[in-house]
């Protein structure tokens, strides 16, 4: 781990220019690249490319393509997970998702914040004094049997628990209980999911099919 990298765990202030940082996100991009310049039936390629990708990957991952990591290997995603089209995870700080995890196309997490002020924005000092650009990150965390519909952005810092779904189009900018509806912009909860959301309660819809009885 660089020095730069352990300012990005710490919460504190990293320059991103960083010639160690710039060359881990030049090898997550160019393999995100080569993961998007395959077939989707390349399955054993596209495993091994995701393998090369993330920090860590659990078993029946798929990514529908194209995905766009930064650091990549600042990522890391549970057993059945499917990411549809467009999937980007800017994974400056750490990215932590659960089992079970659905997402609908254009999907992005954030992680990296830069400062408010546009002189601060475009320079500071370092600790000799050097100018450079800096910005800082706080990692996201979603958990299990999480469904996101389409063009949801999740914001710096933002926990997410488990058995949520996040209505499309919402921006998640502040921590989301277990067990919640939530959409909007920004997003907010909506109402708790309870068992009245069960497909059992939409016969015209279930149209003969079984709910599996936990």
């Amino acid at each position: 781990m660089t020095s730069e990298e352990a300012k990005i765990f710490a919460g504190v202030l990293f320059k991103p220019g960083d010639p160690e940082l710039r060359a881990i996100k030049l090898r997550s991009h160019n393999l995100c690249s080569r993961y998007n310049r395959t077939f989707e039936d390349e399955t054993e390629l596209r495993d091994q490319l995701l393998n090369d990708i993330l920090g860590y990957r659990g078993k029946n991952v798929f990514m529908q393509g194209p995905i766009f990591f930064h650091y990549g290997r600042h990522t890391s995603i549970g057993d059945n997970f499917f990411g549809n089209y467009n999937l980007t995870i800017q994974d400056d700080a750490k990215v932590t998702i659960g089992n079970n995890v659905n997402f609908g196309p254009n999907v992005t997490i954030v992680t990296p914040i830069h400062p408010m002020l546009p002189n601060e924005r475009n320079q500071m000092l370092d600790e000799q004094g050097v100018p450079s650009r800096f910005c800082y990150a706080k990692p996201v965390t979603i958990g299990s049997n999480i469904w996101f519909g389409a063009n949801v952005v999740v914001c710096s810092g933002v926990t997410i628990g488990d058995n949520c779904v996040i209505g499309a189009g919402s921006v998640v900018t502040r921590d989301i209980p277990a067990n919640s509806f939530a959409a909007g912009v920004p997003c907010r909860v909506i109402r708790a999911i309870t068992q009245a959301d069960s497909m059992v309660n939409k016969p015209e819809i279930l149209a003969g099919n079984k709910v599996i009885e936990e």
